[in-house]
């Protein structure tokens, strides 16, 4: 199997061109090509595909083997991909995953795509659609005890559920020792990627994410634009801001006409591989 390892912000995913090669059982080859001493090593397997109704399809898969709707830097990888090894010459390019058909603006430089600008849609809010447990709709400072503590979240949905949590030092938390309770709570049925940031000033946030079946990550695209509206709904940033995370920056715009969230950042080429796959 020939592929390419991209990262985005260094939350790295192994792509394959699926228009040349065929994966038969990704959600296996995802699980092996995800560790780092006997695979690739990688946050998980983005395949990149025909599709119908837009451009190229991304099908997006955690290194658990788990499906994901999607992924905000795979994304984002996915269009330098396209691009770059030359599967089309539009620098405006649509891309369907589980959730949704998504747009994207890609910023050239000497022939390579070097920053992507991706329409992340419409947040969602509704309690039951995150989908979240509670009696809020929005949920938004609501309470829940994790870990024996009582805490507030605001959660949100960029087509994947997240919750925010509010902390004064997210650089000093365990993930590796409290993630799995945030990510597995009984209040998340499918279960739920979790942000937790610092408030910097009203323009600038900082973010750790615990994501749902990889771990921490260094980024998250859609766990960055669910920090961005979960802050402007608690009244703590202007609707512009720059989300620094483990991995880079990312800037993301909660858009007061049109609704959408607009998130822009680079995307990394690693390297080009093959490897033996036993499907």
């Amino acid at each position: 199997m020939k592929f390419t390892k991209m990262h985005g912000l260094g939350n790295d995913y192994v792509y394959v061109n699926c228009f040349t090669e065929e994966v038969k059982n990704p959600e296996e080859v995802s699980k092996f090509v995800s560790r780092p001493h006997f695979g690739i090593g990688s946050d998980g397997l983005i395949l990149i595909k025909p599709s119908k109704v837009a451009d190229f399809e991304m099908a997006m898969y955690n290194a658990d083997g788990s499906r994901g709707e999607m992924c905000g830097n795979g994304i984002r990888c996915v269009a330098k991909y396209v691009y770059d090894y030359k599967l089309t010459d539009k620098t405006d390019i649509s891309v369907e995953t589980l959730a949704g058909i998504k747009y994207l603006h890609l910023t050239i430089e000497n022939g390579k795509a070097v920053k992507v600008r991706v329409d992340m849609g419409e947040p969602i809010l509704e309690a039951d659609k995150i989908p979240v447990i509670s009696d809020k709709s929005p949920v938004v400072g609501d309470d829940i005890n994790v870990c024996g503590k009582d805490l507030k979240m605001t959660c949100v949905s960029m087509g994947n559920p997240h919750a925010i949590f509010f902390t004064d030092d997210p650089k000093n938390l365990d993930l590796e020792k409290i993630g799995p309770d945030f990510e597995n709570h009984e209040r998340f049925p499918n279960r739920i990627n979790t942000e937790f940031i610092k408030v910097t000033d009203r323009k600038n946030i900082e973010m750790r994410v615990w994501e749902r079946g990889s771990g921490e990550t260094l980024a998250c695209g859609t766990g960055a634009c669910a920090t961005a509206v979960a802050c402007i709904l608690n009244e703590k940033t202007d609707r512009l801001v720059t989300v620094h995370l483990l991995g880079g920056d990312l800037e993301i715009e909660w858009n007061k006409e049109d609704n959408h969230v607009y998130m822009t950042g680079p995307a990394t080429v690693v390297f080009d591989g093959e490897i033996d796959i036993d499907e």
